[in-house]
């Protein structure tokens, strides 16, 4: 296929969309315009457009790639006589998926105006106007927001006059206060701080304290656009002998903590008295049937609220966030009680159960490189095995390929226990408690028969804790250990004097290799679910070392090396590296329906001491549905490195060093369908020079950049809400294989610079 075809198609798609814009106005009445645009224009730039266009209460229709809008076009085809029954089912079809045209509505563009200049107003510019200019043409007008925003008003002096100790401690502390001197007298600002304030005293256990009770005053008699604040509490707190004043100020403490089985969700249980059975540890108590759903061990472990300690609010906003998490609750909720101990209220948290048990099978197809092939999968969970909340994960899976006439064979199984705390052989009760981490042991085998190539057999076992930070924005995970022993039962001799042999397959890839392992990975985002339309990134980190305590333990002990020159154990050496990656994504949101993603990735890993070539598993790969689209998995690089031959699979195409860029534009388009256009590049490299097996993959500084795979494309995704289903075409532009004169394909050929990719999810 030649470029200047998918150019004619990208024209004749464009052309298609144009038809769709042109008949706009077909379910506009007469007497009224579709609002065709809606603009913004400030004589400052201290607020994005973005958040600007959150305070419109009138938007036009959806846009694809910006320009169309395709929803309208698709709601525009429903025939307006809807007499027949078949237009009638076309009718609701279209207007089902289709988007209704947006009918200017001229109270609500009045509005939008009062809502931006109040916005303004709320940032310190007092004396903002916001304008509205409306341009028709036709059945359709175009909206022009445009705001003056004048001299703003900023802060002269801050003070705090209250008279209560504690609050007046918090609220002129300031090196955590919001509110400066010099900066715009901001509303929001004020009232962040109020919130600051609130949350803090409420963390100190003055539960009824609320942010209402504070107040401000704000004197601007100066005219100068400069103002004094000063921040209180309300006239009715000050009298120490007011009752109010004696409820606000009233710190508390937690007594007992009980949690309460609560099978129904509703304020009444169905649950008798003579089924219910108390256990207790500590001030925690469990009210649960005789039979026990859950054990309370597992609940103090994910419980903040602490007995006998003064009452705080992030105390419980962690704990509802705990256990909602734990796999065997479907929902939770915590309520207080006054006991008549004096200034102690007891916690009280209602568990809803969920279902625990989940069978599952799945059933796949595939077609690789000419291979028809298929796979099963059947899996098992247990969500509360021990009744201590813990997930039991236990699959299975089945591959099969037919090459030429012979079947390849993959036989995998995967066990997983997870436990919801941290467990050590070492450490106090409370110490484990305090740390909030689950503990998840792992064990996989898998067996892999390729007919007259090899046979090879790979156990696993692991043990690793993840836990998350108060705010939930990062995710951590610490792998303790991790033992993989890779075994070759039989290679065959035609592919080891073919291939091994000769150096064109690495050889170390087909040893017997002992892998012991630990490593830390972690994960922040900045998305705000309460702002989802503001731009947010995403950074994924992994470090993991290899071998090095058995190397330390060798060279303590003097064990002599072997007549190879490395260290074994049980006869098997073990690989000793150093590895990361680094992962960064940016979502720069036009709208609830168009968005640009950005991407980095670079990885790299280094092989020293007893290994001289990181193991085959742990190296890095370029192509596939989350790289460089253009190629299929594991299909470029290293560096320069040319296939040998047209073989369905290379082993040789993987590397120790990797650089992923990718950019694409998201869009939706009508229904449960999303569009995609994207631009990747990269490729990996190795760190030495294996120059026999993997000639021109070594990474040099003087001409890597020339080495970097192009690539571009279009996917479409289907979102089901709880997954994506994803399909996307990749188009070689720049080969680094290829000899110069054709690595840059402007004709791509069909069987060679395409690539077919369907994943779950999106690529980044």
């Amino acid at each position: 296929m030649s470029i200047s075809r998918i150019i004619s198609g990208v024209l004749y798609f464009t052309f298609f969309l144009l038809l769709w814009s042109c008949s706009s106005t077909k379910f506009v009445r007469d007497g009224e315009y579709l609002l065709d645009k809606a603009t913004i224009k400030s004589d400052i730039k201290d607020i994005p457009v973005d958040e600007l266009r959150e305070y419109l209460r009138q938007t036009p229709n959806t846009k694809v790639l910006m320009s169309f809008k395709m929803q309208l076009g698709i709601y525009n085809l429903s025939p307006k006589d809807t007499s027949s029954k078949w237009n009638r089912f076309w009718s609701r079809t279209y207007r089902n998926i289709g988007e209704p045209p947006v009918v200017f509505d001229p109270i609500l563009t009045q509005i939008s105006a009062q809502q931006l200049q109040l916005l303004y107003k709320n940032r310190g510019y007092v004396n903002a106007v916001a304008d509205t200019s409306m341009i028709y043409k036709g059945k359709k007008v175009k909206v022009k927001y445009t705001i003056r925003v004048n001299k703003p008003y900023k802060i002269r002096n801050y003070s705090t006059i209250s008279n209560h100790q504690v609050f007046d401690s918090i609220a002129s502390d300031s090196s955590k206060s919001t509110i400066r001197k010099g900066m715009n007298f901001d509303t929001d600002m004020l009232n962040a701080e109020r919130e600051r304030i609130a949350s803090r005293m409420r963390n100190l256990g003055y539960y009824n304290f609320i942010k209402d009770f504070i107040v401000y005053s704000a004197d601007s008699a100066l005219k100068s656009n400069e103002v004094n604040v000063k921040l209180d509490i309300k006239s009715n707190l000050k009298n120490n002998s007011a009752p109010i004043n004696w409820l606000v100020f009233r710190q508390y403490y937690v007594g007992k903590v009980y949690f309460v089985l609560n099978k129904t969700g509703g304020a009444s249980d169905t649950i008798s008295k003579q089924e219910l059975d108390t256990v207790s540890f500590r001030n925690y108590y469990l009210i649960d049937t005789k039979e026990r759903f859950v054990e309370l061990d597992a609940l103090i472990h994910n419980s903040y609220i602490e007995p006998n300690s003064l009452y705080n609010d992030l105390a419980v906003e962690r704990t509802y966030s705990a256990l909602n998490t734990l796999a065997p609750i479907k929902y939770v909720n915590i309520s207080f009680k006054e006991t008549e101990i004096p200034d102690v209220m007891d916690s009280y948290i209602y568990i809803v159960p969920a279902k625990t048990i989940n069978v599952s099978a799945e059933v796949e197809g595939t077609l690789t490189k000419g291979y028809l092939g298929g796979a099963m999968q059947l899996g098992y969970i247990n969500k509360n095995q021990f009744k201590g909340a813990e997930t039991l994960t236990v699959q299975g899976r089945l591959a099969l390929e037919k090459q030429n006439v012979e079947w390849a064979q993959e036989i995998s199984g995967q066990v997983r226990l997870m436990f919801p705390k941290f467990m050590f052989p070492i450490g106090s009760y409370d110490f484990k408690r305090d740390v909030h981490a689950n503990t998840e042991f792992t064990t996989n085998i898998s067996f892999q028969n390729r007919p007259n190539e090899f046979t090879t057999t790979n156990l696993t076992g692991g043990m690793n804790y993840s836990w998350t930070t108060a705010s939930n924005k990062y995710r951590h995970q610490f792998e303790l250990f991790n033992l993989s022993y890779v075994y070759f039962p039989q290679i065959a001799d035609d592919f080891r004097v073919t291939y091994i042999n000769p150096g064109i397959y690495n050889k170390y890839n087909y040893e017997d290799h002992f892998i012991m392992r630990m490593g830390y990975s972690g994960s922040y985002s900045t998305y705000n679910a309460n702002r989802p339309l503001r731009n947010y990134s995403v950074t994924n980190y992994n470090l993991e070392s290899a071998g090095n305590f058995l190397y330390l333990v060798n060279s303590i002990l003097g064990t002599p090396k072997e007549a190879d020159g490395f260290y074994k154990l049980f006869n098997v050496r073990y690989s000793e590296y150093f590895r990361a990656e680094f992962n960064k994504s940016y979502h720069q949101i036009f709208d609830k329906n168009n968005r640009f993603v950005y991407h980095a990735g670079v990885g790299a890993g280094v092989p020293f001491g007893n290994a001289n070539i990181i193991p085959y598993e742990r190296r890095f790969y370029s192509g596939g549905a989350n790289s460089v689209r253009g190629w299929s998995e594991s299909q470029l690089g290293p560096g320069v490195y040319q296939r040998i031959d047209g073989s369905s699979r290379d082993y040789n195409q993987v590397g120790d060093l990797k650089l992923d860029l990718n950019m694409e534009y998201r869009s939706k388009l009508f229904w449960l369908l999303e569009g995609a256009l994207f631009v990747d590049a990269g490729n990996v490299w190795t760190i030495k020079d294996y120059s026999t097996e993997q000639p021109g993959g070594q990474f040099k500084l003087d001409s890597f950049y020339k080495q970097i795979g192009l690539s571009y494309g279009a996917g479409i995704r289907m979102d089901f809400s709880f997954f994506i289903f994803r399909f996307d075409m990749g188009v070689r532009l720049f080969d680094p294989a290829k000899i110069s004169t054709k690595q840059w394909r402007s004709s791509p050929l069909w069987g060679e610079d395409f690539a077919f990719h369907v994943g779950i999810g999106y690529p980044f």
